[in-house]
């Protein structure tokens, strides 16, 4: 069976015509007819969008236009292609697509991007539609061999089977017959009770690489006559230089070049150890600016100001300051959480070779698009001549997708200088110093229960830095005042209550921040979800059935709420000097529920066990990555509860590498369990939704054990003592 999609030509399909004996077919969507090209073989092809060649060899290759960061887009989105395509599967093969307006993000505009936890949701129709395409021009090719309808031919595992004598030809056979044929007008897509690889589990194509040392990521990148830089930076963010003496860094060994560049002073080397130690001696004088004095507990005070007055509206529904007062029982909180780095294994580094006819660029971007017209811009050479190859990401979180491009911008002007190959390097102090961090933010959050303990009235006011105000998603996504970043999770609560006030305060900027791994659900649905298990405390009632009564019209929720509480047992007997607590989440088109299972000393250590999590993602691709992106999540969400901190003295962010910020021991890994709800709905994200719902998780736990509430993240043994202080 198959769902029938008809297309114009000029919107779908655009098919290369014979480059070298290949097949190469690319989805069209931006409303601009195909560029025709000469080869050098006086074979013509359509370029750009391809997505699929095929060679006479049989390799398959896929040309993936999102960045691999190990969330597994090498693997999933080449499935898509070969369910469609009926490939044989051992036969593809993996590209990193060029940065070109045929690789357009579909849900964000004219841009090449990974994030949002968009890369399947993004490509769930177009990458089947290619692959679907591919198929039919194969089987027309086959067909007119065999002079036979196309009706009599059936594609399976990289041929073209005739039906009545199971003759067959493979792909590679058919390739240039099928490149010479028009695109089809009607692509037909198999409907999902035909998959034969979309949702089972497939080993990840990037996995041999990595584990033989044979995969490229940015920091290994090296070219004939490369230099390597660090770059001294600002020690206050919004300092500005005013002077610089080289003249101990240039009698260092090996030291090449100091160059003066926009986010500051350069040394460039034969090598890191030689641009580090050219850095350590060399002397800069910086005009500090108007952060020099930010203290984190004078910034703590002035957030708490802002929350006593309104905000802008966010969301709001009936009259929660009347319901407020005309309530039963009134409950409410403070909760605050701090400025989080990304910390990702691999430091951010770039190179650039800047040259007269043009320039690449080596680095793992998840915002290509971005990064390489930042380079067009510096260079001055034309959007053609740069040339972006991005490589495997060595984690990613968001850090790697920044509006600004600056570590691109950076190692693009010192080459551009210098006209040499240039590596930029960030040392772990370097990325963790360096800003770009997730918001700090305050919470004041309050409920009004009527008789029957389920909440009558809603407010939550939220102080937070906007992520996007300043850069070219501002226009879109702030409204009215309001960062949609920053009350996502909180405006959108499922839970229904009738009388509901969001409203939002804008912090001042000036402190860098960016998207962190979930955005704003990270925060907000910690205080959500915290405080729906303390208003369960209140009413006395389980916290889990609480939950359900609130989300009666919900049912995805109820679905992935009910499928976690049963796989942990939630109604057996706990073991001793253990607690559970449930948290329940929707973020990035899918929706996670999780159950922690704690113990907390009495110097207080709290130890996580257990986490047994849910999603319902709607229609799966890989299993496997989605477990593991889960298991991912629970990782990254348990070292922020328990470590996450930048803080500020003197405007100087005070930690530095992973002594100071610390992530998550493998002796401190809990036991996970992840269930995946089967779902014939759209495919949601997994990459970013694993996140919002372990730390309210963790905390519900330690409150059903002892009692006390946890208002504040990362989670310390003095903030635990505190709290079981005041239980």
């Amino acid at each position: 069976m198959t769902e029938i999609f008809k297309v114009s030509r000029r919107e779908l399909v655009k098919t290369g015509i014979v480059l070298g004996g290949s097949l190469m077919l690319g989805v069209y969507l931006s409303g601009k007819n195909a560029v025709g090209t000469e080869t050098s073989d006086g074979g013509e092809t359509f370029t750009p969008n391809a997505f699929i060649r095929i060679d006479a060899d049989e390799t398959v290759t896929i040309f993936v236009n999102k960045a691999e960061m190990g969330q597994g887009v090498y693997t999933s989105l080449p499935m898509l292609i070969a369910e469609e395509l009926e490939a044989d599967w051992t036969k593809i093969k993996v590209a990193p697509a060029p940065v070109d307006p045929a690789y357009n993000h579909t849900m964000f505009g004219p841009i090449m991007v990974t994030g949002g936890s968009t890369s399947v949701r993004s490509e769930w129709v177009r990458l089947r539609t290619a692959g679907a395409a591919a198929r039919m021009m194969l089987v027309a090719a086959a067909a007119a061999r065999w002079q036979i309808d196309p009706m009599h031919c059936v594609a399976e595992n990289g041929f073209i089977v005739r039906q009545d004598n199971k003759e067959r030809l493979s792909y590679g056979r058919l390739a240039e017959a099928a490149a010479r044929l028009m695109p089809p007008t009607e692509i037909s897509l198999k409907l999902p009770k035909d998959f034969n690889i979309l949702g089972k589990d497939r080993a990840r194509l990037d996995v041999p690489d990595k584990t033989c040392g044979k995969a490229i990521f940015g920091i290994d990148i090296s070219v004939p006559g490369m230099l390597l830089a660090l770059i001294a930076r600002p020690p206050v963010f919004g300092a500005t230089m005013k002077s610089f003496d080289d003249s101990k860094t240039r009698k260092i060994s090996g030291v090449k070049a100091v160059v003066a560049i926009d986010r500051g002073v350069a040394v460039v080397a034969d090598g890191f150890w030689n641009a580090k130690r050219g850095r350590e001696v060399l002397e800069v004088v910086w005009d500090e600016g108007p952060l020099a004095g930010l203290d984190s507990q004078t910034q703590g005070a002035e957030y708490a100001d802002m929350a006593k007055n309104p905000g802008a509206v966010a969301a709001e529904r009936g009259d929660a300051e009347t319901a407020m007062g005309n309530a039963a029982k009134k409950v409410a909180a403070v909760f605050e959480f701090p400025y989080l780095a990304h910390a990702p294994m691999e430091p951010l580094n770039c190179v650039a070779d800047v040259r007269k006819d043009g320039c690449d660029i080596w680095t793992g971007s998840q915002m290509q698009t971005t990064d390489r017209d930042k380079a067009v811009a510096i260079t001055g050479l034309l959007p053609e001549q740069v040339k972006l190859h991005n490589t495997l990401l060595g984690d990613g979180f968001g850090r790697r997708a920044v509006p600004d491009s600056h570590f691109v911008s950076e190692a693009v002007q010192i080459s551009h200088k210098l006209k040499a190959p240039v590596k930029v390097y960030w040392t772990r102090e370097d990325d963790i110093k360096g800003g770009y961090f997730r918001p700090r933010s305050y919470h004041r959050i309050a409920a009004g229960l009527g008789d029957d303990g389920l909440p009558i009235a809603w407010t939550h006011r939220i102080v937070s830095q906007s992520i996007l105000k300043g850069t070219p998603f501002e226009s879109g996504m702030v409204k009215s005042g309001v960062d949609q970043t920053s009350v996502e999770g909180a405006a959108d609560s499922p839970y229904e209550v009738a009388n509901f006030l969001v409203d939002y305060h804008m912090a001042p900027a000036g402190i860098p921040v960016l998207w962190w791994r979930s955005v704003g659900h990270s925060c907000n649905a910690y205080v959500k979800e915290c405080f729906i298990t303390e208003l369960a405390r209140a009413a006395g009632q389980d916290p889990y059935q609480y939950r359900r009564r609130l989300l009666a019209d919900h049912p995805r929720e109820r679905g992935v709420l009910d499928l976690a509480a049963e796989k942990a047992g939630w109604t057996d007997k706990v073991p001793a000097g253990r607690g559970r607590g449930i948290a329940v989440h929707a973020s990035f088109g899918s929706y996670v529920a999780q159950v922690a299972e704690v113990s907390v000393t009495k110097t207080g250590d709290i130890r996580v066990h257990r986490v047994t999590c849910a999603i319902d993602c709607g229609q799966t691709v890989n299993p496997d990555t989605i477990k593991a992106q889960m298991e991912g999540c629970i990782v990254f969400g348990l070292s922020a509860v328990f470590y996450g901190k930048i803080t500020f003295n003197k405007g100087r962010v005070e930690q530095s590498n992973f002594d100071d910020y610390e992530v998550l021991r493998m002796d401190a890994m809990p036991e996970v369990e992840v269930h995946i709800v089967a779902s014939d709905e759209s495919p949601g994200g997994v990459g970013e939704p694993g996140v919002p719902p372990l730390a309210p998780a963790v905390a519900g736990g330690v409150m059903a054990l002892t009692g006390a509430t946890l208002h504040e993240l990362p989670i310390t043994r003095q903030m635990v003592k505190k709290a079981l202080q005041a239980a």
